[in-house]
């Protein structure tokens, strides 16, 4: 079995000590820039992050197209470029537990007053603040796949009220759903705390705008671990200097890694990290890879083939 593999953040060592471990049989090829088609060794299955379209472009000799991560707004941009195989998404391969307690983490420091406790210590200040309401302090979550649903699910062990939308209605225990543009401006209404990890589309391009900001309640907070593109930039700044959006949580960016000069590093309100809210898992990606490319070779259906249409 010969398997196509890019990833330009990747060490090969850990890849290649992985695949053969639980796929003895299978030859893992590291593609590199410069490869043609017609150079580039023949292979059974690719397996991707952020790949050149010059890696992909006229394959028909790919059965499968595995992409290392659960967005892939960063292959379906190619369109018809890409060959017609199949692509498929990582389903979770512990990214669920990472973005569920990077959320949580998020959600408790700001519910707490965290942030305003170190302001006031870095000033000599002793002040009890007023506590927020929990009955009053709803979490929506923009997206209410696999990793919405963990969050939703580690989030009501602290009884926080959650809500939740998505683009076709779903039906999550304890959580309070709606779907599509008509269910969009209530499920903002009665958000206090926004979290977006939608998948990027042309429809989510944007969605984080001061049109949806000023539907949320004043003083609402905005966590994003999806895509920068989701968020339209000068907008959260403008609604967070009116006090409209009382701050904002940012693992993603439209530039990475977010340029020095950027405002968003001189707005204090704003906390960055540099996109980690859920790494990929070496052991736990190639496990699930490998038992889907078996699963293939049995002529099983497997899960997480992205719908190209709707964009995961």
């Amino acid at each position: 079995m010969r398997i196509l593999f890019y990833s330009p953040d990747s060490e090969a060592e850990i890849w290649t000590k992985g695949f053969a471990e639980i796929m003895p049989e299978a030859h893992l090829h590291f593609w590199k820039e410069g490869e043609t088609l017609e150079n580039s060794e023949p292979a059974d299955y690719a397996i991707v992050w952020r790949p050149p379209i010059s890696m992909l472009q006229g394959r028909t000799d790919v059965r499968a197209i595995f992409n290392l991560g659960a967005g892939v707004d960063a292959l379906l941009k190619y369109g018809d470029s890409l060959p017609p195989a199949p692509i498929v998404r990582l389903d979770d391969a512990g990214m669920g537990v990472q973005m569920a307690e990077f959320v949580t983490h998020t959600v408790l420091r700001h519910y707490r007053r965290f942030d305003d406790y170190e302001e006031q210590a870095r000033n000599s200040q002793w002040q009890v603040l007023k506590p927020y309401d929990k009955a009053n302090f709803a979490v929506g979550i923009l997206g209410l796949g696999v990793l919405g649903r963990r969050i939703a699910q580690a989030l009501q062990h602290f009884d926080f009220p959650v809500r939740g939308w998505s683009h076709t209605m779903k039906d999550v225990p304890g959580v309070s759903c709606f779907a599509g543009k008509e269910g969009l401006d209530e499920f903002l209404s009665g958000t206090r705390v926004l979290v977006c990890v939608l998948p990027l589309t042309s429809e989510t391009s944007n969605m984080l705008c001061r049109a949806n900001f000023s539907k949320l309640p004043e003083g609402a907070y905005l966590i994003n671990v999806a895509r920068g593109a989701h968020l339209a930039e000068p907008d959260l700044l403008a609604m967070i200097k009116s006090g409209h959006i009382a701050g904002a949580t940012l693992d993603v960016f439209r530039n990475e890694p977010l340029p020095k000069q950027h405002p968003f590093w001189q707005e204090p309100r704003i906390t960055i990290t540099p996109h980690i809210a859920a790494l990929t898992l070496y052991n736990e990606s190639i496990r699930q890879i490998a038992g889907k490319i078996a699963a293939l070779e049995r002529g099983e259906p497997i899960a997480g083939v992205v719908d190209r249409e709707r964009g995961y």
